[in-house]
């Protein structure tokens, strides 16, 4: 493609030591393609960390299908769970059904309180749901009997309580009716274990126990609030949807992970976007650069150009010496700042602990962003679109400069000479 000819000058003039101005412009150019494509493969990494961390948990703690009534509670739920474990799409997609029975409550201890969700649910299935990736502190989850208590870490730090100790509940749901008006539910229940799935949201506001203590205590029977599904694939939901929807009698609602949380992946996504669009704006300021540098090259050169038009060397062979010129710049700093940016997002965590040591400064804090670690997740297409993007910038960018160059009279620059 290029002649050796063509790249021993296109390498000479890239690496002329007195280019002055011209030379300083070429390498902010390869510095700000390096900086956009690293900064581009880390922004973009650490998005994707935590669209797929959020969304696990969301998903693993809520179930990728759930089964409400219109009514409220449902209270024939073991016949339907058999009814849906008869179908053979439900068969072929689902690993698990789980009856759900859930309320919001104030839990209260040592006059500390907060808000909480309590959720009922069968022993065996919450072992399913946190064996991995969640770690169990106190009494083994199979241990668990009716009447104790399962609470987030968050929870019981803020509480002030410890394994054994009590927690009231507070709910309105299931109130008593008195003379003087309905009176919350309160009942006191102690904490026998307390579980970090590393989620804000759920360590520090969800309360689970015994399927049996939770009807009990919302006062709704032999009964539950929803059904969830568990799928092979999340992604894939609407084959089960549909067979859930002709199944079932009027007056159940079936929605999927993605009707439940739609406004979260939606935010998501678009943030994801948004920063993508903002941050490639560094790139494309670098292939600006190239522009500039280039132009300067090409006046700089303009001797030279039109001594070696003289000797015969075709347009075709300038306009290629002076795009590679100028594309070199891009690949030499979508290398640099691919091997760059996979490093600080391979190593993203212990670098963010660092400078919040260094600081002083909580730079993540778990409250505001749901989550107690950095996430990053990379992927080798989103890594090389990223290079080749930055790459073909750098070479839209030299097409104006080599066809100045192409373009030169030789006769009117030695005229002038």
């Amino acid at each position: 493609m290029f002649s050796k000819l063509e790249r021993k000058i296109a390498f000479r003039y890239l690496a002329a030591k007195k280019r002055g101005f011209g030379s300083v412009v070429s390498w902010a150019s390869l510095i700000g393609i390096a900086l956009g494509v690293a900064t581009l493969i880390v922004v973009m990494s650490v998005m994707g960390g935590f669209h797929d961390t959020l969304l696990s948990r969301i998903i693993g703690m809520n179930g990728h299908i759930v089964v409400y009534h219109q009514d409220g509670a449902i209270s024939d739920y073991d016949f339907l769970i058999d009814k849906m474990k008869q179908n053979k799409i439900v068969q072929k997609y689902a690993i698990g059904i789980v009856p759900i029975a859930e309320g919001q409550v104030m839990a209260t201890a040592k006059g500390n309180n907060t808000g909480a969700m309590v959720r009922g649910i069968k022993m065996e299935d919450l072992i399913a749901k946190t064996e991995t990736g969640t770690k169990i502190y106190g009494k083994p989850l199979s241990a668990i009997s009716d009447g104790e208590l399962v609470a987030g870490a968050q929870l019981t730090r803020a509480l002030n309580v410890t394994m054994g100790e009590n927690i009231s509940l507070v709910s309105a749901s299931g109130a008593t009716p008195t003379p003087f008006g309905s009176m919350p539910r309160i009942m006191a229940y102690p904490v026998m274990a307390s579980f970090f799935m590393g989620m804000y949201e759920y360590d520090s506001g969800y309360i689970f126990m015994p399927l049996e203590t939770a009807q009990k205590y919302l006062n709704i029977g032999d009964a539950v609030t929803h059904i969830d599904l568990f799928l092979k694939d999340p992604e894939n939901t609407e084959d089960v949807l549909n067979a859930l929807n002709n199944l079932l009698p009027d007056g159940f609602v079936v929605r999927d992970w993605r009707d439940l949380n739609r406004g979260f992946v939606g935010a998501l996504q678009v943030e994801s976007n948004v920063m993508f669009l903002i941050l490639m704006l560094i790139v494309i300021v670098a292939a600006f650069n190239i522009i500039s540098s280039l132009v300067m090259l090409v006046k700089d050169k303009s001797k030279d150009i039109a001594v070696l038009r003289t000797f015969g060397v075709s347009r075709k062979s300038m306009m290629k010496i002076f795009i590679l010129s100028g594309t070199s710049i891009g690949v030499i700093g979508a290398f640099f700042g691919t091997v760059i940016g996979v490093l600080v997002a391979i190593y993203i965590e212990p670098i963010r602990q660092f400078f919040q040591w260094a600081t002083g400064r909580d730079l993540f804090p778990a409250d505001l962003y749901y989550l107690s670690e950095l996430p990053s997740k990379l992927e080798i297409t989103s890594v090389i679109g990223i290079a080749v993007i930055a790459i073909i910038l750098a070479f839209l960018a030299t097409l104006y400069p080599a066809w100045k160059a192409a373009n030169t009279d030789p006769v009117e620059v030695l005229r002038n000479e």
